[in-house]
């Protein structure tokens, strides 16, 4: 059995980039169907509704000079509006497309669906072999493009994961959601996994992009630490938080203040993260279909979010990056 990205990596693993390449940030959207967040998982009776603002979206980010990663899952690769809106934009070099796998929606439909089975790395190996890989030949069809990221859907990998990436041809993970711990829910712990890029294995074919979470304040070294003997005490962490002595602060305009994220950006530029990872959910483009947008006026802070965002990263020499990129800058 290969490396197990439900752990934390091994000691030297840590990426290396070349000299010219810096720090750099990554936007990355998990563009998948509308469901019930609080309910339960079901492998039908999901919505497409918002993927029309895909198209406004890649406007915006072309405007921003800033090429988004689509991460895809198959009810959005086997929708005809989404690959119209998603495929030229990905042809010119705009945008890039990645994979994600709901393993609850993506065929074949083995398992029985719950929350442990939302966490695609608790399936049989063969199993998530099989839907991982479907859906990677799914996307290469509809969008002409070989993918090279992927994201486990609620970060869901398994100690077999890496192994299918590999075999799939797939170049980067970005599952791993340091200082999270979804054990609760039967999923991975995070929770002392680095921020930095990492190898998978000795023979450096895949490279770990974690996604961004930064501890910020007079107690962060201790961070990690900390949050998981608070894990259980919501009290103590609010109180943490409150007297300015540790903030867990995710990089994502998701529940996320402007003014949060920017004190996130400057702990990660201070610590030398080569890859600022930036995330959220596609249907966030449209109120009520997340928990975090639920007005007109919400979504309005969300694009001005990533507006304020990438206006700091590039007054603090930060500029936006690709798969592409990456790939030509990491050394092997």
């Amino acid at each position: 059995m290969g490396p197990s990205l439900r752990e934390p990596p091994a000691r030297g693993a840590r990426a290396r980039f070349a000299d010219g390449f810096g720090q750099r940030a990554l936007l990355t959207i998990d563009t998948e169907e509308e469901f019930n967040w609080g309910g339960e998982f079901s492998k039908s009776g999901y919505g497409l509704d918002h993927v029309t603002r895909l198209a406004k979206f890649q406007e915006f980010c072309e405007n921003l000079e800033v090429v988004p990663v689509y991460l895809v899952d198959w009810p959005i690769a086997t929708s005809r509006e989404a690959i119209d809106i998603l495929a030229p934009a990905a042809a010119a070099g705009k945008a890039e497309i990645g994979v994600q796998l709901h393993p609850w929606v993506n065929p074949p439909h083995q398992e029985d669906v719950n929350t442990r089975n939302s966490f695609a790395g608790n399936l049989p190996y063969e199993l998530e072999r099989a839907k991982l890989l479907r859906l990677r030949d799914e996307i290469a069809r509809a969008f002409g493009v070989n993918p090279l990221i992927y994201r486990a859907g609620r970060y869901g990998t398994g100690p077999r994961t890496a192994e299918i990436l590999m075999e799939a041809g797939i170049a980067i993970d970005t599952s791993v959601r340091s200082n999270f711990d979804y054990s609760a829910q039967q999923g991975p712990d995070y929770s002392s996994h680095p921020l930095e890029p990492y190898w998978l294995g000795k023979d450096k074919v895949l490279l770990e992009l974690p996604v961004t979470t930064v501890f910020w304040g007079i107690l962060r070294r201790q961070g990690p630490m900390l949050h998981r003997l608070a894990k259980n005490l919501p009290l103590l962490r609010g109180a943490l938080s409150r007297l300015g002595l540790l903030e867990k602060i995710a990089l994502t305009p998701e529940g996320v203040r402007l003014d949060e994220a920017i004190r996130g950006i400057d702990i990660a530029i201070d610590d030398g993260l080569p890859v600022i990872v930036l995330s959220f959910h596609s249907p966030s483009l449209v109120p009520g279909f997340t928990p975090y947008v639920h007005t007109e006026a919400d979504l309005d802070r969300l694009y001005g979010w990533l507006r304020g965002v990438y206006a700091y990263l590039r007054q603090r020499g930060i500029a936006p990056t690709t798969v592409t990129e990456i790939m030509q800058a990491v050394a092997r």
